[in-house]
């Protein structure tokens, strides 16, 4: 008898044990009446491999209403091989102390009146999920403005220094919003129920996290694990802005190529060399776990807040070159809203920009073009990488079965003569660009900024 007591109560202890230690997850929300949900779960979201993403910018659209201009515009944004839209904040703005930011958050559960309606932007989602185009939005979880609810009721939710002062977020002269605390369980909690409520309320499909290095990951695996567990057969899509690869971790689907943008940008300048580019590019899939991805792009809206890629990369030529670059030597591609007009000076996205979408139709033209070429190639989106050394060009194969893809771009606003590496110097391939074929001879002459995409006839 004392034997039976004794394994019945080990069993019981072994049993709580184990409910305990579930990696401390909280309980999925998977009982959810479907009339809770507005809209059906999109069932088209795309595999990370075959991601191109769409960041919108609603004050390059529109000075009012930019929700229904977005909407508009749809069909040109998937005429550029997008499959991802992230809108930029689309919460109500702080006035206290603020200075324009759609990032100083003054509602986590309102759309900005400046941009439209909760309706609006039901419209914008179910119209984009027509089109086979999951839309995101961007989430500031990091802070708020100064006259959040959120502070008036609950102070302790946010960061004070030693006299009980709330303060902005440290070593930042972000002085237009407070700084949250994630020792709060509570506001913790209720951070991820405002998430809940855009893909309850707006059918959303997933987020783009904000400072995500700046927020404890434990934080973010909770999130994650209870939006991507919030209904049965959604799909939800993270994107951390970050580069810690603990976030991919905890849940986050993919994250910022920060370090090859930088190595990117110095070597259009002159500062960084091909060597460091490809080895930056190394770098950061190394860091990454399986089955995530990086985020890589040429601008997006803090880069361009300060340059335009014209700007940065030496003129319309120089910009659609690195952007080959960025596209096909690996990750997930991105556009920002201007971008692909060939937009020649800096965005503020502070404030209403009056973009012209036809001022360069040829530029735009090429980008729909290259795009067209990436989605084409399996090679360039999963193929097998090798690089070859220059000093003035980029050369690199992706392949994969009998899909061998030649990357060739000119990194100088200059002519270069490039010596084609043995293996490469024999035959023609057809170029993808433009469909003539090109003549694999010992050496190529390029122009300033010319590139190719070539494969084997």
């Amino acid at each position: 008898m004392k034997k039976i007591l004794f394994f019945s109560w080990l069993l019981l202890i072994m049993s709580l044990f184990a409910a305990c230690n579930d990696d401390d997850q909280p309980e999925p929300d998977t009982e959810q009446d479907p009339e809770e949900f507005y809209g059906e779960a999109f069932d088209k979201m795309p595999d990370l491999n075959d991601m191109v993403i769409y960041e919108a910018n609603e004050r390059v659209f529109a000075a009012n209403n930019s929700f229904k201009a977005i909407t508009a515009r749809l069909d040109k944004i998937k005429s550029l091989g997008v499959n991802v839209l992230w809108l930029m904040p689309v919460n109500k703005q702080g006035e206290e102390q603020a200075i324009g930011s759609p990032y100083c958050i003054q509602d986590y559960l309102e759309t900005e009146p400046e941009y439209g309606t909760l309706d609006d932007l039901r419209e914008l989602v179910a119209e984009a999920h027509k089109k086979e185009i999951a839309v995101i939005l961007d989430w500031v979880a990091n802070h708020t403005s100064w006259d959040n609810d959120w502070l008036k009721i609950n102070k302790d939710w946010y960061t004070q220094d030693a006299n009980g002062n709330v303060v902005p977020p440290a070593g930042t002269n972000w002085t237009d919003v407070a700084d949250l605390n994630y020792n709060n369980r509570d506001m913790r909690a209720e951070m991820i129920s405002a998430m809940k409520y855009w893909i309850r309320e707006a059918n959303v499909d997933g987020f783009r996290c904000d400072a995500a290095d700046w927020i404890p990951t434990d934080f973010w695996r909770d999130a994650t694990y209870e939006l991507k567990n919030l209904q049965a057969g959604r799909n939800v899509l993270m994107l951390a802005e970050g580069t810690d690869p603990k976030n991919l971790q905890a849940g986050f689907d993919l994250d910022y190529s920060w370090n090859f943008c930088d190595v990117l940008e110095g070597l259009y300048q002159g500062s960084k060399s091909i060597a460091d580019l490809y080895e930056t590019h190394r770098t950061e899939f190394t860091l990454i776990p399986q089955a995530k991805q990086k985020l890589r792009f040429t601008t997006n809206h803090d880069r361009a807040s300060e340059n335009s890629p014209v700007q940065l990369f030496k003129g319309q030529q120089g910009a659609l070159s690195a952007y080959v670059i960025s596209t096909t030597l690996g990750g997930v591609p991105l556009i920002y809203s201007s971008q692909e007009t060939g937009y020649q000076t800096a965005v503020n996205f502070f404030s209403h920009v009056a973009v012209n979408w036809d001022s360069n139709p040829d530029i735009f033209q090429a980008y729909q073009k290259i795009m067209e070429v990436y989605h084409a190639s399996e090679a360039l989106k999963t193929g097998v990488l090798e690089t070859f050394a220059d000093e003035k060009v980029v050369c690199f194969t992706r392949s994969i079965d009998n899909d061998n893809t030649l990357v060739i771009v000119n990194t100088r606003n200059s002519e270069s003569s490039f010596s084609l590496p043995q293996t490469l110097a024999s035959g023609t391939r057809k170029n993808l660009m433009n469909g003539t074929s090109v003549s694999m001879a010992g050496t190529m002459n390029l122009s300033p900024y010319q590139f190719y995409l070539l494969k084997k006839e």
